[in-house]
């Protein structure tokens, strides 16, 4: 009888799954992940180009420390699959763009919102983690500060019936 061998992204959102069972634990997830994964990008982005400010030129706004790190990110979802990489190119991308749009329009720097925004989403979620009774998942494995955005995303994708 063949084996069946489940992929490392089921496994990994399976076990971030288990400790965010809590309706309100998962309602805050809703707001706090893609908040959180908003305020890194936009405080990376705020790090002066410096040494690739020859980039500037090609790449206009999007020369910027963010940019490459988030392509290291997006090559990790890639690895773990395809599909949800898309989905999360897409957040990823209106990310970049907000950071740009708020660099451009707002009077408030950049760096500042997203320390607020930072701090208040984090303080959000330990109060769910508080509810739900469990332990944030990145205290045993940090990969899952990077799977806890996936997770929703792949929540997205069943709901619309893509496969991820």
């Amino acid at each position: 009888m063949p084996q069946t061998t489940t992929r490392k992204i089921d496994q990994l959102l399976q076990e971030y799954g288990r400790s965010h069972q809590n309706p309100i634990n998962k309602k805050i997830h809703w707001i706090c992940v893609p908040a959180i994964f908003f305020s890194i990008v936009g405080l990376i982005f705020s790090i002066p180009v410096g040494p690739i400010d020859f980039l500037i030129d090609y790449l206009g706004p999007f020369a910027n420390w963010a940019t490459f790190a988030l392509i290291l990110v997006l090559f990790y979802y890639y690895s773990l699959s395809p599909p949800l990489s898309l989905g999360m190119f897409l957040f990823v991308s209106l990310c970049v763009f907000l950071c740009n749009l708020i660099t451009i329009i707002s009077p408030i720097p950049l760096w500042a919102i997203s320390i607020t925004i930072f701090f208040a989403s984090w303080i959000f979620q330990f109060y769910g983690h508080k509810i739900e009774g469990k332990k944030p998942s990145f205290l045993k494995d940090i990969q899952f500060l990077l799977i806890g955005p996936a997770w929703l995303m792949h929540m997205i994708y069943k709901k619309w019936g893509f496969a991820y």
